[in-house]
């Protein structure tokens, strides 16, 4: 059974001269979550936002906040996030040591649940699926790339609703409930599209943060999601 969609906007498209504007607006429009992406300049060819601008965050608002954390060592800088009391923390399969892949994920976890967050694990778009087959039970989110992380604003990548029901028919077979989150060129015209085969966080950029009217563009997202969640089940 499909879960509620939950629309999470991601502050990288938010004016960052008037940010807790931005929150305060999100949160009167209906918003879920608050998507929250770290970016160190050497997983990915891009810089971000950070600790300080995440502590401030936090006490701005109650949603739950969304770190995605696409850092080159995650372990390492952890607890330095954990501190801000985030809702959930993902970081990349890809950047974690491919020797110590399990332990490693294992040490994440841990101390991710230990803060009382919940944990994530995401895929570039050329990572196969199949790597979580040992790790699925560990995570409490996967999140399904749709874009190449690293900039905001790119197109959807359409092979990502395969990679959808990849994870999910994998969750189904162990006998898992994993959230399910896509990330990159989301909006109302590809949100129906991984929906329908299982994804139930949508991470929302431009479509959201770029729209004239924050509430009709979440509320438009979350409705189209949701039907394509009835339709794949009436099938």
């Amino acid at each position: 059974m499909f879960n509620k969609t939950i629309v999470s906007p991601s502050i990288l498209s938010a004016d960052f001269m008037t940010l807790g504007a931005e929150i305060s607006a999100l949160e009167e429009s209906g918003a879920d979550w608050i998507h929250f992406d770290v970016m160190d300049g050497h997983f990915v060819p891009n810089l971000s936002i950070g600790v300080p601008v995440l502590k401030q965050l936090r006490a701005a608002t109650k949603l739950p906040i969304d770190v995605h954390l696409m850092i080159s060592n995650p372990l390492e800088e952890l607890p330095w996030f954990l501190d801000c009391s985030p809702d959930f923390v993902t970081v990349h399969y890809e950047a974690l040591g491919e020797k110590q892949e399990i332990d490693e994920a294992l040490e994440i976890v841990d101390a991710i649940h230990a803060a009382g967050a919940k944990a994530g694990v995401a895929l570039k778009p050329d990572t196969p699926t199949g790597v979580l087959d040992e790790s699925l039970k560990l995570w409490d989110m996967i999140l399904v790339m749709s874009v190449f992380p690293g900039f905001s604003g790119q197109s959807y990548i359409p092979e990502s609703a395969e990679r959808v029901r990849e994870v999910a028919e994998a969750a189904r077979i162990a006998g898992l409930n994993p959230l399910i989150q896509v990330d990159g060129g989301i909006g109302p015209d590809t949100a129906p599209l991984v929906a329908a085969f299982g994804a139930d966080v949508l991470v929302a950029g431009n479509a959201v943060l770029k729209a004239e009217n924050y509430a009709q563009a979440i509320s438009e997202i979350r409705e189209r999601a949701d039907n394509a969640h009835s339709s794949k089940e009436a099938c």
